[in-house]
């Protein structure tokens, strides 16, 4: 059920279209462009720059973020979250995200900015001005960053986007937002926030196609210390933002039903030789699950006798054995490991709605 929700904003990105492809300006050429020899964007041409000298940020970007999207707090010690924070984020795993944002059609608010590598649905578009830059999303949600030099509001009305206001560090695009409702999550694992949470967000356009991404949280009331993630964004030249309206096809609910634990496949005994010849790093081999084209890595341990997987840094999780070489247990998705001798086993099949995506052990 967790890999079905997955897959729901691509069916919800394709369904929603309701137009010709070719009436989109999917496949029309950005203006103004660098390009090759052959006529492809140039991404690794210098930062283009606006009439006042400052980095132009404009375009469609593709947010990459395999780790932190599905869970901000990796980084943080369990002892750093309040208890029932933590609590909290368990029995939203035990219901499968079923209140997640994007399930029951409601804005991400500051889930956005460390948001990625789904299907496109969480793509943005910067428009930038001297004095106003604003971000739009698919589903139709925008914020406002002001550059005019007026402060954040001391006492916001809250509400799913905040408030933002952005100034340039440098080459460096420095975004303060606050003033968010505490409905939404930060994370697809559904890590909440209360009112007091601020953000700090810091772009920096490297080149042409890539946009370096950090992002800062802060909210005393429930996590102990600030912390600070990295994603990144990648050009998408040559395209267009498809939108998609959640509610008009949302039949993903009617067909949401049970919870984590009712699926409790027989752990399978076996023995402390079997499971070392699981252990190790395995890369991500096209096709890849990604539409962004980022292989996912996926790290096989060992602890206490008991096999754990973790796949792009999420943080490890138990694989319990339905037969001597399928697990389940991995994010709600299971693995299976092929081509095993006697020493060790050369791929890994990551098991998804979608199809199985091949790994192979990094040498």
């Amino acid at each position: 059920m967790f890999a079905s929700s997955r897959s729901f904003p691509l069916a919800i990105f394709v369904l929603a279209s309701g137009i010709p492809l070719s009436a989109q300006w999917l496949n029309y050429k950005t203006p103004d462009l660098p390009r090759t020899a052959a006529g492809k964007p140039d991404l690794a041409a210098p930062t283009p720059r606006t009439r006042e000298g400052k980095p132009d940020l404009s375009g469609l970007w593709n947010k990459i973020s395999p780790k932190y999207k599905s869970n901000v707090a990796v980084d943080l010690k369990p002892s750093e979250i309040q208890p029932w924070a933590r609590k909290l984020v368990e029995e939203r795993a035990e219901n499968l995200q079923h209140d997640y944002m994007h399930e029951q059609c409601l804005p991400l608010g500051p889930g956005y900015p460390t948001g990625g590598d789904s299907s496109g649905a969480e793509q943005i578009k910067i428009v930038q001005t001297p004095k106003l830059i604003l971000i739009l999303n698919p589903d139709l949600t925008f914020r406002q960053v002001f550059m005019d030099g007026r402060p954040l509001e001391k006492d916001p009305n809250p509400n799913w986007m905040g408030y933002s206001v952005g100034h340039w560090d440098g080459d460096t695009l420095v975004v303060e937002s606050s003033g968010y409702n505490d409905k939404s999550w930060l994370d697809h694992d559904g890590h909440p926030h209360t009112e007091a949470l601020r953000m700090t967000e810091r772009y920096t356009r490297r080149n042409l196609g890539n946009m370096d991404v950090e992002i800062t949280i802060s909210d005393p009331a429930i996590y102990a210390r600030p912390w600070t993630i990295k994603v990144r964004a990648d050009l998408s030249p040559d395209t267009e933002m498809i939108e998609f309206v959640c509610q008009e096809a949302n039949k993903n609910q009617e067909h949401w039903v049970g919870k984590a634990s009712d699926e409790k496949p027989a752990d399978v005994p076996l023995t402390a030789a079997t499971l070392a010849k699981y252990v190790g790093h395995f890369d991500e081999q096209p096709r890849y699950w990604s539409p962004t084209g980022v292989p996912r890595i996926v790290d096989i341990t060992v602890v206490d006798g008991k096999l754990y997987g973790e796949m792009d840094g999420r943080g490890a999780t138990p694989l319990l054995a339905k037969t001597q070489t399928e697990f389940a247990g991995l994010y709600g998705l299971n693995v299976e490991f092929l081509k095993v001798d006697d020493k060790q086993a050369a791929e890994l099949y990551v098991k998804h709605v979608s199809g199985n995506y091949r790994f192979t052990r990094r040498k």
